[in-house]
């Protein structure tokens, strides 16, 4: 009989025999037999990922280091390599100059930066894209959005429950259908943005492709102030029990973002009537709604999926 075989043989709640005597009798060595590593806690480690988030939408040049000795200040016995994991599953990493961040896929093309001493002054020169971690009662979601920079619109955004790039694709689409195309697009080298079909279609609509280089973390600051908005005004509020309905207090958020919500920088206009006044030829109706009925496969799984690779299924 191999070792594996007398391995699993070895009851360790047996109520007579202990472990140390069952290894005598299969001939196993005791020092060879590790303790079983307890099962994860699903509800703290959601729990600790949804206080993560807030420590990062509050200073997201926060890294691993920093949150880890956060969380400990607030009582919370932890390690840095779980923080660490618990942010990758996030899909999250620290603001700022560093290297080797939002690495691409082996393979996909990275295109230049074309930013650099540009004044964008008028809606539909430069748009952005970004995924963020949305929090659920159980599980969690990811978030994509597509802005325009001048007038800090959402021109459209999607969630899903995977990092698949479908989401995001779609998400572009509906952006270029309802609102024309940009001159530049402008994304980070996150896999999704750099991927073929990301790519693919911006280039199909004649729109040019920018991307950060090392060093240009100050481009995703529009965004990210959109997703601290989006957070402390809505998400944080609520504990969302299911995708129906993240997706219908984002898509009442984002109404009221483009179209009621009044900016400062833009010298208290809405961003949609900044958008508005700017572009002619806007589709005719409500520009603002950016809702889409849910599919008829009900709620999203509110957890990422990962093994075996699923389709995608996304709202919004």
């Amino acid at each position: 009989m191999s070792k594996p075989d007398r391995e699993r043989m070895l009851d360790r709640t047996h109520p007579k025999l202990s472990v140390r005597r069952q290894c005598v009798l299969l001939s196993l060595a005791r020092s060879g037999l590790y303790r079983p590593r307890a099962p994860a806690n699903d509800d703290d480690d959601r729990a600790l990922m949804r206080r993560i988030d807030e420590l990062f939408m509050a200073w997201p040049f926060l890294g691993s280091r920093r949150i880890t000795a956060m969380l400990r200040e607030e009582g919370t016995a932890i390690n840095r390599k779980r923080v660490q994991r618990l942010m990758r599953a996030m899909g999250i990493a620290a603001v700022g100059p560093k290297p080797r961040t939002s690495k691409p896929a082996p393979g996909h093309k990275i295109y230049p930066y074309l930013l650099r001493n540009l004044s964008i002054e008028r809606p539909n020169q430069v748009w952005a894209a970004d995924i963020t971690y949305i929090p659920m009662a159980r599980g969690f979601l990811y978030l994509v959005a597509i802005m325009d920079w001048s007038s800090r619109a959402v021109l459209a955004w999607r969630l899903s429950n995977t990092m698949d790039v479908g989401f995001c694709v779609a998400a572009l689409e509906e952006a270029l259908a309802r609102f024309g195309r940009p001159e530049i697009f402008n994304t980070d080298q996150g896999s999704q943005f750099t991927s073929e079909a990301f790519t693919g279609a911006l280039l199909a609509a004649g729109a040019k492709v920018s991307m950060d280089g090392r060093g240009r973390w100050m481009d995703n600051v529009f965004i990210e102030r959109l997703w601290r908005s989006l957070k402390h005004e809505e998400v944080y509020l609520k504990s969302y029990a299911n995708g129906a309905e993240a997706h219908a207090g984002i898509s009442q958020w984002v109404g009221f973002y483009n179209g009621r919500r009044p900016h400062q920088a833009l010298s208290g206009r809405t961003p949609m009537a900044v958008w508005r006044a700017s572009v002619s030829g806007v589709v005719e109706g409500n520009a603002v709604d950016l809702t889409l009925r849910l599919d008829n496969a009900g709620a999203l799984p509110t957890s990422p999926q990962r093994h075996p690779p699923q389709e995608t299924r996304l709202i919004a």
